[in-house]
Order: structure tokens, then sequence, then C-alpha cells
């Protein structure tokens, strides 16, 4: 098995269940360390390709994904995978769509939609989850298509 991300490292979420995902601003350089193993990229563009397997939700700053039921697979492909592997998901910034993605993650992993955002802040960035329409997108979140 893979050695999994540092729970003490930048930007490692530790979800309850006790799997790790790490959240990120790719506008940061990359953290040192082990690679991701597979990435979830939630941009307004295609982002540039990376040596690791990588999937992108077109998801513009400060907005919500287009395809809500993509972003649904999406995040429990995610969420899957990170019980084996080193997990990213990342933004532009790394606060407010990859912030309302790890509160998605902690909805499949057993956080109650109403308690997520506050997990996120808490254990991930205290001002994760920028917008209104992001905190309804999590609240309502059940992670099916």
């Amino acid at each position: 098995m893979p050695a999994a991300w540092d729970p003490d490292g930048i930007g490692v979420l530790q979800l309850p269940s006790g799997r790790l995902v790490r959240g990120r601003g790719l506008r940061r350089p990359l953290p040192a360390g082990p690679l991701p193993e597979f990435a979830l990229y939630l941009l307004g563009r295609q982002p540039p390709r990376v040596d690791w397997e990588a999937r992108w939700l077109r998801w513009p700053d400060f907005r919500l994904p287009a395809d809500r039921a993509a972003t649904a697979e999406a995040l429990r492909e995610a969420w899957s995978r990170a019980a084996t592997q080193r997990v990213e998901l990342a933004c532009g910034g790394g606060r407010g769509r990859t912030g309302t993605a790890l509160a998605c993650l902690a909805v499949l992993d057993g956080v109650p939609a109403h308690e997520a955002v506050a997990y996120v802040r808490t254990h991930y960035a205290a001002n994760a989850v920028e917008t209104p329409w992001q905190r309804t997108f999590v609240r309502r979140f059940d992670g099916q298509p």
C-alpha cells in the first residue's frame, strides 16, 4: 500500500473515517513530499497536464459546478480512492471550490450535511466554502447523481 498523506501536512484534511485528503490552491507551489496519486481539479478551464491521474470538473470561480451529476460521481470516486490512495482536490485559491468539495467528501464520510461546512472550516481552513450558494450546495449534497 502506498504511503498516505502526512496528517499534519499542508492542506491535509482528515475525515472522520480516517481517510486523508489534501486540498490545495493551484496558484501556490506544489508542496514538498509525496505526489498525489489521483487529483480532482475544480476549475473554469481545463488544467495543465500532471504526472498523476487527474480528473477535471468545470467549476468557475465563486460559482457552482457546471454538471452536478458529474460532480457527485467525481466526488464519490475521490472519496472511495482516498481509502487507499493520496487524493488531492484543488482549485485556484484552495478555499471556495476546494472547501466546498471537501465538505461534500465529509458528507460522504458521514458528517451531517448541515455540519459539513463547519467541519471543513475547523479542520482545513477557517475561510473555506466562500459563498452562500456554495454553503447551500453542501447542505443539499447527498452524493447521488
